[in-house]
């Protein structure tokens, strides 16, 4: 329910979620504490903000000096802004910026500024933070905040998710810094699976599993359970499954190395597959078929599929990913078959065209599956698609 959910909020472009203080403080903290350093110095950009009530402006003022920030800009984009109504109650910056009218009627974004002249003894002075409008709305596509970003070191914020691919190629990871939020999905986008295989971008280290609380507007839809109102705040949040952190920023935990059993152990012990007597071939390309991260094989030297959740673990010392079952060659893996005049049986005893049996990984059956399957003229028998899956071999099978 959450990620259909998500997925209408990003086609009705109504997915201006916000995130929690503590998801941001535990992301940053893994970061921290890899390198105290590694902001120091920096200037830091959190653009697609509402900065008077961002918690991503409030974490990085409260730890300005903590961080060694050179500077901190934070903007937000007035078209949203202006849709958006919260609760009456006090905002960080009420008594710092009393001349700040925050229902101004402009087409303005807003802009704050912090740097370290704000700054005595550590503590920020309420009279020097910096209020302004930007000349434009605060897209952040528009020439104001592209230069915003040529200043700026790192680039941290939640982009709307329907813009998750934009937004990426805008930061440009081969010249910056960044840590932003998206949906697991977007391991599957052509624009950025490249970026993963090559090791420029990677995921965060404090989520990998479970929901996470975003506020939303007063406008939201509460359709589904997954939402509510928060008691504290008064302020309307969704529940959000598969969010992970995608950042090129270092961390000790990619650099863990996976600890794993033989095939023959993972055959005889692990729960997905141990009624299996070998593992699975996949029928379209050159690999085995691996239901879950921790059933990968130590001693197995070829090629395997497995679940995108793998990049939570992914270890680049460890292992080397060779490509993606899009059924497409720009993926980094030619399937080895494409099925010809594929047909898709329903449970419901209806057909239709099979088609979608060449967009992922195929498994070939000689008795009919239970579930949806698929019938093709160059198939000696039936077969089911899995979900999209990251093909990857270990760097040293031997070791």
């Amino acid at each position: 329910m959450a990620n259909s959910n998500l997925n209408a909020a990003a086609k009705n472009k109504n997915d201006e979620f916000y995130t929690q203080y503590d998801d941001i403080q535990r992301e940053m903290n893994c970061y921290y504490l890899y390198n105290k350093d590694f902001l120091r110095g920096k200037t830091v950009l959190l653009p697609c903000d509402d900065p008077e009530w961002s918690k991503f402006t409030e974490f990085f003022v409260e730890n300005f000096e903590i961080y060694g920030l050179k500077k901190l800009i934070s903007t937000s984009y007035a078209v949203n802004s202006k849709k958006i109504k919260y609760p009456a109650q006090p905002t960080l910056w009420e008594a710092a910026s009393p001349q700040f009218n925050a229902d101004i009627t402009d087409s303005r974004g807003k802009i704050f500024t912090l740097d370290q002249n704000n700054y005595v003894h550590g503590v920020h002075h309420p009279n020097k933070l910096q209020w302004e409008y930007l000349q434009g709305d605060g897209d952040f596509r528009s020439d104001e905040v592209k230069a915003l970003r040529e200043e700026a070191d790192v680039i941290i914020t939640n982009p709307p998710f329907s813009l998750f691919r934009e937004f990426l190629k805008w930061i440009n990871p081969d010249e910056k810094k960044f840590l932003i939020i998206g949906n697991i999905n977007c391991l599957t986008y052509k624009e950025v699976f490249p970026l993963i295989k090559e090791n420029k971008i990677w995921l965060g280290p404090s989520i990998h599993s479970g929901d996470r609380k975003f506020y939303v507007p007063d406008n939201y839809p509460l359709e589904a359970a997954t939402c509510g109102i928060d008691e504290e705040t008064g302020r309307k949040f969704i529940n959000v499954k598969g969010v992970r952190w995608f950042t090129n920023l270092e961390h000790n935990y990619r650099h863990e190395p996976l600890r794993l059993m033989t095939m023959a152990q993972c055959l005889r012990y692990h729960p997905k597959i141990k009624h299996l007597e070998e593992y699975q071939k996949y029928d379209n390309y050159d690999a085995i078929e691996v239901p879950a991260t921790d059933a990968i094989p130590e001693d197995y030297p070829g090629v395997m599929g497995v679940p995108i959740t793998f990049l939570d673990k992914y270890c680049p010392e460890q292992f080397e990913i060779v490509g993606m079952t899009s059924g497409r060659e720009e993926f980094g893996m030619k399937p080895t078959k494409r099925y010809q005049n594929a047909i898709q049986h329903n449970t419901n005893g209806t057909t239709g065209s099979g088609s979608k049996v060449n967009t992922g990984p195929a498994i070939l059956f000689s008795e009919k599956p239970n579930g949806t399957y698929y019938t093709a003229d160059n198939a000696d028998g039936f077969l089911q698609i899995l979900y999209q899956r990251y093909l990857i071999r270990h760097k040293f099978p031997d070791s």
